[in-house]
């Protein structure tokens, strides 16, 4: 019997106009921060964030550094975060020199849970920074009210969102900044880099800076900054992205349905739900394995790859207070809901690329190892 192929968990797409438009680059001998940044920066605020400014750099990390910087964010401030996400989050708090402070997460969304936020405010908080985790937005009205009550800012770590949209919001217009990541395995790429989408222009003029070692003008450096720039390289490569980003959100979205509806009779599997009001961009598919142990999720997951070729990740095994990087700043009390997810979540293939016949490998991959025992019922 012939193997099968292995189903990636993700699939950068990069085609031949992404190769044209850096090939235009370049030729034209312009390859630093120029024209096709400036291009790239108003395209994506006026598709992606109604409008707001955007300031390009090169990560998503950087991003959120600058971003929380040109906010005012520094020692002595608290800004509270999920700890169920990507360390960049609070890395990127930790660098500034305020303290990231971790509260737990809603079941359902994975996302930020208003009422852990409220129990971890102090008279040091500075701000609450929410990921929309997967591609799923938070719960920002109820946040909004949190941080307007206590009269603290908001910012979004929306890596993983583009184009999802709350209550016909876009993600990315509800805090003083939002950081959208343009790594490889995003939803859109730009080869690697970070939009932030500013509130107001006194929030981009200090991004625009910070990424450039302080200066608008050559040697006229105002603050004390950094070289975080995206190149017209890379913003030829989102440039095009952009034109297609449309097309491949559909595609996933068609990819999610398909798989909530072929899942939903595994017992064990829970499938993603969406919040009434939100635009889920899945970034990833992501199911619980449900009561499991990390160690029997990992079961799940050797077999899928092993035995059915089916590529999936688990983001993220290790909650932030629990990284030796981070663990500094772990809270006193417990996080049940991030202790929970981390270990039953498995981001099952979803990308564009899929062909029917993947979707039906898939499901049929998860069915026979969840029957089989591994998992919650070994």
């Amino acid at each position: 019997m012939t193997e099968q192929p292995m189903i990636p968990a993700a699939k950068p797409l990069i085609g031949e106009d992404e190769r044209a438009a850096v090939d235009r680059v370049l030729r034209s001998g312009m390859v630093a921060q120029g024209p096709e940044v400036a291009a790239f920066e108003g395209e994506f605020g006026a598709q992606l964030v109604a409008g707001r400014t955007c300031v390009a750099v090169n990560s998503g990390t950087s991003g959120l550094h600058l971003g929380l910087l040109a906010c005012g964010i520094g020692a002595g401030d608290e800004v509270i975060v999920p700890s169920f996400t990507f360390a960049a989050t609070a890395n990127a708090v930790a660098l500034t020199g305020a303290t990231p402070v971790f509260a737990d997460i809603s079941p359902d969304t994975f996302n930020l849970d208003p009422k852990s936020v409220r129990a971890a405010l102090t008279d040091r908080t500075a701000a609450v920074m929410p990921v929309h985790l997967y591609g799923h937005p938070a719960d920002m009205d109820a946040l909004r009210a949190v941080t307007a009550e206590h009269g603290v800012q908001l910012f979004e770590d929306a890596a993983q969102a583009h184009g999802a949209t709350y209550h016909g919001t876009p993600v990315g217009r509800f805090g003083s900044f939002a950081m959208f990541s343009l790594y490889p395995t995003k939803n859109m790429t730009s080869g690697e880099g970070g939009m932030v989408a500013c509130a107001d222009e006194e929030i981009a003029r200090g991004v625009r800076l910070l990424r450039n070692q302080g200066m608008e003008k050559q040697y006229a450096n105002e603050v004390i900054g950094l070289n975080n720039r995206m190149t017209d390289i890379h913003a030829a490569i989102g440039r095009v992205q952009l034109t297609k980003v449309g097309a491949w959100t559909e595609a996933r979205q068609a990819n999610a349905r398909w798989l909530d509806e072929h899942l939903a009779g595994v017992d064990g599997v829970v499938v993603p739900p969406v919040r009434e009001g939100c635009t889920h961009v899945y970034h990833q598919y992501t199911v619980r394995i449900d009561g499991a142990t990390g160690e029997q999720r990992d079961e799940v997951v050797a077999a899928l790859r092993e035995e059915h070729h089916v590529g999936c990740g688990v983001y993220y095994p290790t909650p932030n207070h629990e990284l030796v990087s981070l663990a500094r700043f772990a809270p006193a009390g417990e996080l049940p809901e991030t202790a929970r997810a981390a270990a039953e979540v498995i981001s099952l293939p979803v990308h564009p690329s899929l062909t029917e016949q993947d979707l039906e490998r898939v499901v049929d991959a998860v069915g026979a190892v969840v029957r089989a025992g591994a998992g919650a019922g070994a």
